[in-house]
């Protein structure tokens, strides 16, 4: 989130600079079910970011001392491959990678029932094979529809999506040019059918208004990417096109 003032973001006739409106988010496409040796799987493309997860389990934790009583463990991992963006990432974990799995294994963690496996582990590999601008929201959206997909009991699925500011006018869904250059970022994840919100971060400085407003954008884009979500999963389900 850069803020630089000199950085035209709008249009002269208020659309942004790829034509979209401030309340437009990018094109989304869900697919579930795509890896045969995963027990679920999801593809999700939101913009130019594209995701895949693979959820194994739930099986025994290893080693012991990470086990829980009384739920599941769960063991999620976030990787941008090294060709996901122009400049060349270098392969395997870093700081990044270890907080937005660490963050994103605690929003999950308020959809599934974890308290049903006591003992056990379920691991999500989140991999961005392409990224513009909030993987992370994207991570989280797929790792929803793969744990689905999957089987495991949830409360909603998890929608991850963001709204910010730029040329101090709040818009839904920042691309990569509106991340970099703009003056906040509010991401979220949101549960659709109870309205509660598992995962909120903010870079930047928003007004109560504009973070109303935020918000509000918000709750609009996971209503309707909460609707791509279940027509993939039922795609799936039905052994039809995906």
């Amino acid at each position: 989130m850069g803020g630089y003032g000199d950085v035209q973001l709008m249009r002269e006739d208020g659309k942004r600079l790829d034509g979209r409106a401030v309340d437009e988010m990018r094109e989304v496409e869900i697919k579930a079910g795509i890896l045969p040796a995963a027990e679920g799987s999801a593809w999700v493309k939101h913009g130019l970011n594209i995701a895949v997860v693979a959820v194994y389990g739930p099986m025994e934790a290893h080693p012991r001392r990470i086990q829980r009583q009384d739920r599941a463990v769960l063991d999620v991992r976030y990787n941008m491959a090294p060709f996901s963006t122009s400049d060349r990432i270098r392969p395997g974990f870093n700081r990044r990678s270890r907080e937005i799995s660490k963050v994103t294994a605690e929003a999950l963690e308020s959809v599934v029932l974890v308290e049903r496996f006591p003992r056990s582990k379920i691991r999500v590999e989140i991999e961005i094979l392409a990224a513009e601008a909030g993987t992370r929201c994207v991570g989280i959206t797929a790792a929803s529809v793969a744990l689905a997909d999957a089987g495991i009991p949830m409360k909603d699925l998890l929608v991850g999506v963001a709204s910010g500011k730029i040329d101090d006018i709040v818009v839904l869904d920042l691309d990569k040019a509106e991340d970099n250059y703009g003056q906040a970022d509010l991401p979220m994840g949101i549960m659709p059918n109870t309205g509660e919100i598992a995962f909120l971060q903010m870079d930047g400085d928003l007004s109560p208004e504009e973070y109303e407003l935020a918000t509000e954008y918000n709750f609009k884009a996971a209503h309707e990417i909460h609707g791509l979500m279940k027509q993939a999963l039922l795609d799936s389900a039905s052994g039809g096109e995906v």
